[in-house]
């Protein structure tokens, strides 16, 4: 029998490890998804990479576990792809992320990375050897007529007609149902998608500086993703909108995120005193090749029965037994998996004793609910300068002008919700309610991005700002940057809260809470609250702040600032019919959940608000 310490190292959950076992005798058993082992391909972990290198194998066994039970929730659902589509292809997505951050924490120890381990992202399904019902796990043509071909779980990646197998159409009736994407006649496809080509920035870059070895690598990993997540995107909707649809809904959107990836890194170049690439500017657009988007949506492929699929089986990434995932349809996810009753949920909420030189004050401010709806799917903290950089809908209150093209001047120029008159910024992702359209219906960072359904209003929002528990604060820069949160599934410090009126004393942060009949729901933001006392923002807009440690106290060679907090209260429809707007690939998880702050504040409204904490009053 294999140990549990065998089982991890082989990359097999103990799901896994059983179905193996009851197979060798001969027994039924359920399917379960093994991946390559990752820990015995690092070598030697240097000792400053030894915590986070750990902190990242945990996370790909916690991958392993959730898309095991996901296998087993899921038994029967969707089509011949659903496995594929709904669960071995994000948890591909998933574990390349953290594979990245692996490498990442090498290079940071100064540490030579290992070699090869994006080949270890994909996973399988093993089952009893039949190949009878998974349909996508390579087993010859069973059942999908496109897997077994040499294709590479696409089935039909190299054979000239990109985008109309498995890439998140499901089995999208262009040949492949019987023909296995083979000689389908797609040259002639009206909903062709052909293939997004980029140019290439790694060798434009010259010899890169160790200081920057490491952010520019992230940088590059990210534009590889950007192309990846385009091509998905490319395929999915092949045949849809009119003519400019997909230089309008998917090449424009590409050039702006590539923009700002290349500008992060000439800024990495610049940061660590080296000349900067010159016209790398000039390498952000992309070109389609072998296409032939927007001539219809009923072709002719030879072989198949509906061209390009329009028609036939799953419009989205199949998540959700085949929900359209476009402009006024059901959005990918998220799934019944990812609510939980409130009062299922144990007590888990900790708060630090504030000790007898710590600092008790609050400090609120009243910036309102967004009544003037002001929304814009833009971040000028991570992507400044990008048209619809979040790919999702921001709430914003305070700064009424904040968007992608703002300035520490024009937000200093601008007015303000806030009562007290400061014109510093805050905004979130929206909340929605499912099944109702809204205006961003056909818009990028709505329907476009597969963010649907009617953007509600948060019956109260409470900024507070709140003392430290270990000594007093001291005043946080005008121009400060913090986000808190994690946009991405897996992410660093996923620490948003969610949790239901009068059961505050359990938050979520995985989960949706389902509230009972006279509670509410509520989303908990609390900020970084420990400055490195110098810069008001950071290349990964997260190192210059960080949390306090467990007793409060800020770690060494940081210091305590004012603890913002945002509470948003919500009536949201009962039962699991909301959802958070998230980047398209991310599946409105509610881990996703992010807030964003700038502080506007000048130094006589800061210095108010340090003296109220630190003199231990209540203040508005």
């Amino acid at each position: 029998m294999l140990t549990a310490l065998a089982v991890m190292s082989s990359g097999l959950t103990a799901g896994a490890a059983n179905a193996a076992t009851s197979g060798a005798s001969g027994t039924a058993f359920a399917p379960a998804i093994s991946c390559p082992s990752v820990a015995d391909r690092l070598g030697q972990v240097p000792d400053r990479a030894q915590a986070e290198v750990q902190r990242n194998l945990q996370q790909l066994e916690s991958q392993i576990a959730e898309a095991n039970r996901r296998l087993a929730s899921s038994a029967g659902q969707g089509g011949a792809n659903f496995v594929q589509n709904a669960i071995l292809g994000p948890l591909r997505d998933k574990r390349t992320a953290v594979l990245q951050r692996i490498q990442i924490a090498f290079q940071r120890a100064g540490a030579q990375a290992p070699t090869g381990l994006q080949n270890l992202a994909t996973c399988t399904v093993q089952d009893d050897g039949t190949g009878n019902n998974n349909g996508d796990q390579g087993n010859g043509n069973q059942n999908n007529g496109d897997q077994g071909n040499g294709d590479q779980n696409n089935g039909d990646q190299g054979n000239g007609d990109q985008g109309n197998g498995d890439q998140g159409n499901g089995d999208q009736g262009d040949g492949d149902q019987n023909n296995g994407d083979q000689g389908d006649g797609n040259q002639n496809n009206g909903g062709a998608a052909g293939q997004i080509v980029c140019p290439e920035v790694a060798d434009r870059l010259g010899q890169v500086p160790d200081r920057a070895q490491a952010e520019v690598q992230r940088n590059l990993q990210q534009l590889e993703s950007q192309i990846a997540e385009a091509n998905r995107r490319l395929a999915s909707s092949a045949g849809q909108g009119g003519a400019n649809f997909v230089q309008n809904a998917i090449l424009g959107p590409l050039r702006d995120k590539r923009t700002a990836t290349l500008q992060r890194i000439q800024i990495a170049f610049q940061r660590a005193g080296a000349q900067a690439p010159t016209s790398l500017g000039t390498l952000a657009a992309c070109d389609l090749r072998n296409g032939n988007p927007g001539n219809g949506n009923n072709g002719n492929n030879g072989n198949g029965n509906n061209g390009n699929g329009g028609n036939n089986g799953n419009n989205g990434d199949g998540d959700n037994n085949g929900n359209n995932g476009d402009g006024g349809g059901q959005a990918r996810g998220p799934v019944p998996e990812d609510f939980v009753d409130i009062r299922s949920v144990q007590p888990n909420v900790r708060t630090p004793r504030t000790q007898q030189n710590g600092s008790r004050g609050t400090f609120s401010v009243d910036c309102g609910r967004n009544e003037r709806r002001i929304f814009n799917s833009d971040n000028v903290i991570v992507a400044p300068g990008v048209s619809n950089g979040a790919q999702h809908t921001h709430d914003y209150v305070g700064n009424v002008s904040t968007n992608n093209q703002s300035t520490n001047e024009s937000l200093l120029a601008a007015s303000t919700t806030c009562r007290n008159g400061d014109k510093s910024t805050h905004y979130w992702p929206v909340l929605r309610a499912l099944g109702q359209e809204e205006f961003d219906a056909n818009r990028r960072g709505g329907g476009l991005d597969l963010n649907v359904g009617k953007i509600l209003t948060p019956v109260s929002v409470q900024i507070t700002f709140k003392g430290n528990p270990t000594g007093k604060v001291v005043a946080a820069p005008q121009f400060l940057r913090i986000i808190t949160g994690n946009a991405r599934v897996g992410g660093a410090e996923p620490n948003a809260g969610w949790t239901c009126t009068g059961f505050e004393n359990r938050q979520l942060t995985d989960k949706y809470p389902l509230c009972p009949r006279g509670s509410r729901l509520v989303r908990v933001f609390d900020f970084q609250s420990c400055w490195d006392g110098q810069n008001v923002d950071s290349a990964n807009h997260r190192t210059h702040v960080t949390f306090p440690q467990a007793d409060g106290s800020c770690p060494q060679g940081f210091q305590p600032i004012p603890a913002l907090e945002h509470r948003l209260v919500y009536n949201v429809p009962q039962g699991p019919n909301f959802a958070v707007d998230t980047f398209p690939e991310e599946l409105h998880k509610p881990v996703t959940d992010h807030s964003d702050f700038i502080n506007l504040m000048n130094e006589q409204q800061m210095g108010r608000v340090v003296d109220c904490i630190n003199s231990g009053r209540r203040c508005r």
